[in-house]
Order: C-alpha cells, then sequence, then structure tokens
C-alpha cells in the first residue's frame, strides 16, 4: 500500500514504479509540549523493551522522547523472515530474555533450529503489546528505524496501516517540529545502518524503504528524498536536529548530510560503547584538512559503489527518482573548501559554519545511559549520563608468587614496575629450589646495592644472633675459601709444569711446605651448582620465569584465515563486517609464510562490538568464505601451553623438555645433563600462546 504523500519506489530493481505523488507534499507536523520549559529525553538501543520508555521518561521528567534506532520493530511474523545469524544477534542482546536462558541458547552446540524453535516474539519485541493497546506511551515518543527490525513492520507505519497514539517514526519522507522552551525544534531523520554496498538496494522493500531478513539499511535515494523533505520544509526561525542511526563522527557521508541539510544539533548511536560522546569537528580534528579528510573517505567509498552500479541505476530509475538521485550525489560532492590557513585556533573567510557549530552526540545503549536536553528560553542545554566501565577490578585482582618465592607483603611485580591486571605469573616446573632461594632462619641475602647485610628482624625488642660475631665468622669463612683456592690454582700450575718438562721438574717449593691440598667442601659445591641453576638477572627479578616481552592477546578479537593467493586489505577486511566495522579498533595482518594461509586479526571496542562482529559479517570476502572465529588462547582452548624458556622455542631454544635458561647455564659450565647439545640445538618446542 502506498499513501499519496509518499514519492514513487526508489527501488532499483526494474519494476514498473507506482504512481507519483503530488508535488510539494510533505508528512509534516508541529507539536507544542511546553512554550516555557520542557526536557526532552534521549536514548538509543531500547531493543524491544518498549515498556521501560514510560519509567525512563518518568525519571528524566521528559516532556518527549528521541530515540536513534533498534526500537524493536518486530511482531510474531517477523521471526519467519529473520535469518539465523540476525535471529542470533538477536537473542544476545534481547533484554527480555532472561540470562540463564540466554546462555542455554546461545552454547555453541546449540544449532540455529534450537534458537528458532525456542525463541518467540514475546522474548524478542514488545511491539505487539504496543500495537494491541495492552502497553501504551505516556509522552510522544520519535524514533528512526534501526539496523536490526522488519522492513514489513516499518512500511506499514509508512502506508498508514498502524498508527499508533504519541509513537512517531521518523525517515526521509516524514519530519516533525517540536515547539518547547522558545525553540522550534525541526526533527529530522534517517534510519538504518550505512553500508556502501547496499546503497542501491532495495532488498525486500516495496517502496522506498529499504531493508530484508530482519535488518534494515540506508539507500542513495532515501538520502536524496531527505534532502528534498528539509529544503520543503526550511525555515530560518527553527533549529534543526538530525536523527541518525548512524554515526556521522564515523561515517563521512553522514557528515557530509548534515552539512547538506544545515543541522544544528545531531543524535546518533550504533557504536555500542558504556559512555556516550559529545563532540563537534573543532574539538576532534587537528585542523580544518581533517575534517575535509574524513567526508573525502565517505565521498570515495561511496563513488567506488556508485561507478560499479551507474549504467544498472541509470536504465531503472523514473523521472522522480533521477531528481532524488542527483540530491543524494549533491551531499556526496559536498566537500567544504579548503582553507588558506590551518591549525586549532586559525580562520579563514567563508570557513564551513558547521566546523565549530554543529554539534554532535552519540549515545550508548539504553540500558547504559542517556542524553537529556534541557530547553529553556530559548537555550538547550545537555545533561549525559553514562554507566561507564568498572575499574574495581583493579582493587581486587592480585598477582599469585611463584611456587618457589618466598611469601611478600605485595604482589610481585614483573620487570617494568606494573601489576598485571589479568593474568597470572609464569608457572613454574616443580623441582628442589636450589640453595640461594631456600627459605631458612640463617643469615638473611645480602643488600643488592649497598653489599652489606639486611637489617635482621628484632624479635621481642632483641635481635637472634650477635651482629658482631656474624660478621667476624664470615670473614674468617671467606679468608679460609680464597686460601683453599690460592692453594688449588699453584698445585694445578705445577703440575702443569711438570707435565711440559718431561715429568722429571722438582716440586714446587711452596706445595711441599704449605698444607696438603684441601678437597673442596660440600657447601662450596652446593653454592657453585647454585649458582649455575640460576635464571640470568637480564630482564628478570630472578624470582619468577623470565618473560618474552610479548604483549598479552587483545581480549576483544576476532580471528580470520583465509588463502593466501587471495589479496586482501585492510579496508575491504573492515567491510566484510558490514554494519559492525564500527566497533573495529585495529586489523592486524601479521607477514606472509610460505606456504602458509594468510592470517588476520581483527580487534574490537568491547565484547559485544565483537559478538556483532561475529554475527553480522559477510559470507564471503573476494568469492572465498573465510574462517572467522573469536581468537582465544591456548590454555582457553583446553590445549596444554608451552613455557618459553623451559623447553619451549623461548630464549636459549633447549632441547627436548628441558632447555632454556637452566640447560644453557650447564652448558656453558660443561655439565650438560641427559645428553643435551651444549649449542642449545634441541627440540624448538611449541611456539604457545594463540591462534598466531
Amino acid at each position: 500500500m502506498q499513501p499519496a504523500s509518499r514519492p514513487a519506489s526508489t527501488s532499483t530493481r526494474p519494476a514498473a514504479s507506482p504512481l507519483p505523488r503530488p508535488q510539494h507534499q510533505v508528512n509534516t507536523q508541529t507539536k507544542v509540549l511546553d512554550t516555557a520549559h520542557g526536557r526532552i529525553l534521549c536514548i538509543a538501543d531500547i531493543r524491544g523493551r518498549i515498556s521501560a520508555l514510560n519509567d525512563l521518561a518518568r525519571d528524566a521528567n521528559a516532556k518527549a522522547i528521541i530515540h536513534t534506532g533498534d526500537f524493536g520493530f518486530f511482531e510474531a511474523e517477523s521471526l519467519d523472515r529473520i535469518n539465523d545469524r540476525t535471529l542470533r544477534h538477536l537473542t544476545m542482546y534481547s533484554p527480555l530474555i532472561p540470562s540463564a536462558q540466554r546462555t542455554h541458547l546461545l552454547a555453541p552446540d546449540n544449532p540455529p533450529a534450537v534458537i528458532r524453535s525456542t525463541v518467540n516474539i514475546e522474548l524478542l519485541s514488545e511491539f505487539p503489546l504496543l500495537l494491541s493497546g495492552q502497553i501504551k506511551l505516556q509522552i510522544p515518543v520519535y524514533t528512526v528505524y534501526g539496523a536490526c527490525e522488519d522492513v514489513q513492520v516499518i512500511e506499514r507505519f509508512r502506508a498508514g496501516t498502524y498508527n499508533i497514539e504519541n509513537l512517531n517514526v521518523l525517515d526521509e519522507a516524514t519530519t516533525r517540529c517540536l515547539d518547547v522552551g522558545g525553540v522550534k525544534l525541526r526533527l529530522l531523520g534517517l534510519g538504518g545502518a550505512l553500508v556502501p554496498h547496499k546503497m542501491f538496494d532495495n532488498g525486500d522493500g516495496k517502496a522506498t524503504i529499504a531493508g530484508g531478513q530482519g535488518t534494515m539499511w540506508t539507500t542513495a535515494l532515501q538520502i536524496g528524498e531527505l534532502v528534498d523533505t528539509a529544503q520543503r520544509v526550511f525555515d530560518q526561525t527553527e533549529t534543526r536536529l538530525l536523527v541518525t542511526h548512524a554515526s556521522p563522527g564515523r561515517e563521512g557521508i553522514i557528515a557530509q548530510l548534515a552539512l547538506v541539510l544545515k543541522a544544528d544539533l545531531t543524535i546518533s548511536a550504533g557504536l555500542h560503547f558504556r559512555y556516550a560522546t559529545s563532540y563537534n569537528e573543532f574539538s576532534v580534528q587537528g585542523d580544518f584538512e581533517g575534517f575535509r579528510h574524513k567526508l573525502s573517505i565517505g565521498k570515495e567509498a561511496f563513488d567506488k559503489v556508485w561507478e560499479s552500479v551507474k549504467g544498472q541505476v541509470d536504465a531503472v530509475i523514473d523521472d522522480n527518482q533521477r531528481v532524488l538521485l542527483d540530491k543524494a550525489l549533491s551531499v556526496v560532492e559536498r566537500l567544504p573548501p579548503a582553507q588558506p590557513s590551518s591549525g586549532p585556533g586559525a580562520t579563514a573567510t567563508g570557513e564551513e559554519p558547521a566546523w565549530k557549530n554543529c554539534w554532535n552526540w552519540n549515545l550508548c545503549d539504553a540500558a547504559y545511559g542517556s542524553l537529556i536536553l534541557d530547553v529553556k528560553e530559548g537555550r538547550i542545554s545537555a545533561e549525559l549520563k553514562s554507566q561507564g566501565f568498572n575499574y574495581a577490578y583493579r582493587r581486587t585482582a592480585t598477582v599469585a608468587p611463584t611456587p618457589t618465592s618466598a611469601t611478600a607483603a605485595l604482589p610481585t611485580v614483573n620487570v617494568n614496575g606494573s601489576f598485571p591486571p589479568t593474568k597470572g605469573s609464569t608457572p613454574v616446573p616443580e623441582r628442589p629450589a636450589p640453595p640461594h632461594l631456600t627459605p631458612s632462619t640463617a643469615t638473611p641475602p645480602p643488600d643488592a646495592t649497598t653489599g652489606k647485610d639486611s637489617p635482621v628482624p628484632r624479635v621481642n625488642g632483641a635481635t637472634p644472633v650477635d651482629k658482631a660475631e656474624r660478621e667476624k665468622q664470615k670473614k674468617k669463612e671467606k679468608k679460609e675459601r680464597k686460601d683453599k683456592e690460592r692453594a688449588a690454582e699453584r698445585e694445578k700450575a705445577a703440575d702443569n709444569k711438570g707435565s711440559r718438562e718431561g715429568g722429571a721438574g722438582t716440586p714446587d717449593p711452596t706445595a711441599q711446605k704449605g698444607a696438603p691440598t684441601p678437597e673442596p667442601s660440600t657447601s662450596a659445591v652446593e653454592g657453585k651448582e647454585a649458582e649455575e641453576l640460576k635464571s640470568p638477572t637480564d630482564g628478570s627479578s630472578g624470582l619468577r620465569t623470565p618473560k618474552t616481552g610479548k604483549p598479552p592477546r587483545h581480549p576483544w578479537t576476532i580471528f580470520m584465515r583465509m588463502p593466501q593467493t587471495v589479496p586482501v586489505t585492510e579496508a575491504e577486511i573492515r567491510d566484510f563486517f558490514g554494519e559492525a566495522k564500527g566497533g573495529i579498533t585495529r586489523v592486524n595482518m601479521p607477514a606472509l609464510l610460505p606456504g602458509r594461509a594468510r592470517l588476520m586479526y581483527v580487534e574490537f571496542g568491547d565484547e559485544e562490538a565483537m559478538r556483532a562482529g561475529l554475527d553480522k559479517h559477510a559470507e564471503k570476502l573476494k568469492d572465498i568464505i573465510p574462517e572467522v572465529k573469536q581468537a582465544l588462547d591456548r590454555e582457553a582452548r583446553g590445549e596444554a601451553p608451552s613455557y618459553r624458556g623451559f623447553g619451549g622455542r623461548g630464549r636459549g631454544r633447549g632441547g627436548p623438555g628441558g632447555g632454556g635458561y637452566a640447560a644453557r647455564g650447564l652448558s656453558a659450565a660443561g655439565l650438560t645433563r641427559g645428553g643435551h647439545r651444549a649449542n642449545g640445538e634441541g627440540g624448538r618446542g611449541d611456539h604457545g600462546g594463540g591462534d598466531a
């Protein structure tokens, strides 16, 4: 069904266009909320929990609500139209599903059929209750549709089949004006995800709105129609607020659209962080060229798609669609002219006003925070509330001491003095502790900086051993040890001299007069062996296994593997994750190895963004189905970790089961054990770590 006020179909498929609508008709209304003072609650991603809107509005004392998408526009029949991946994503984030049930449904061994047979509309959205009147909205709600909605439900709103009191769906053909607090606030809305390769595809949409299989996206003709709508209702006395699901902070085309619409304010969602953000371009760009660069990147992405489909589009669009397409292309071409001066404080003639005057808010999900616009006497104040991150773990996280270390008052620190927040110390194979680490009540080890003994703790005000006696005994033992070493060296020198003279030389008189060569004491041998067993002091405190220096893996990483013969760029990898690419913080592409597959690591800002990437990525990348999964360490996968420095491929590369520092120290002393080769050419061991 198609109302007379809607323009002709924007579908680019070869099909007969509906009858053209009468020109110069726009679906617009003005709502007077409170001419003196009013508060507007702005939230994102209510995800079907529609009954919470009244509670949130009551807590904020709001006169109206602006919502930026993922409202929960689903009904019972929608389940048959949602594909398995989208249904799993909705199950993962639906606030209507109890946590225990969600964990069971999303178990790795559960096939999609289990989720489909268990999840009903009551677990996904309260929209049927709103439609039937069991839930009523207490104040006006203005929303765009998000990335996960049913396109057929949205089309019924456009056609007038669905009409719910206080619910207003903003789109490219529908606008509203709020008269509140001395401000006429013009609401312009654009829903759906911004997916460049779908900007000329209507999917299952039968009219101007694009979507299918439980997802919705923005098309080029919708952008053109929104520009047409804004131009028809333009009023110099109004303040323009652009409401989008995609963020103008990340999508250059949305930022260009805000310029063309002359937006004073923008509100968006889609990034799913725990903090809302408030900014203008001047505050986040180094200079005006940085702002232009962001817009040019959006233009380049659009141009690539446009050049590939231009011939097909020209063949199927009608005259009305041609007008809208030209306006969409004017948005893409809208780049502010370069300024002759640059820098944070630079000004120039003809500077783009939006560079400093257009203010943007990107909202976190409704469960984590909100924005309140307080409008009074013509001034729009902003109140941001965010749940934020939980840093309490830093006070409770401790590092367990190694088995060979004595109990300490503080956690053991690593080389650079930082406390690892989550990862414990490296395990040490069980073996008898060397004498220098054995706990004892004897003399404490000397201080490393002064060479003197550390102070002995007093027990009930008295020292356990007299300090003077201890110093005297220590000096005596040291002198005896040196005398014995000198005697042994003299005897060895005499033997060497005798062997060179054919054995006829006279004995060393000093050896004859002196005492017999003493046998090395047991304690001296043990001390020497213990010194050989010590780990090297460089890069280690001696109390734990030396670290390799490799940083811990980013916890929210997706691992990808595909044939090496297929070239791929970082931009193509980001586009592979579709609407989830906004959560990507880094793409790591290790160097290729001969005969090995191409490996890629895609890091996300948080777990939710990573889960969205796992759910929303495309099936193929350059006609290849890559392996896509969460990157896990070996311990998490149930494999035995390899300890570098103990037979692993770490420093020293010792032999199987016993290489590393200890073996290297024995080899240097000529005391190799178990047939180890002195040059450390034993087994290489395992790599350890994660997928790499």
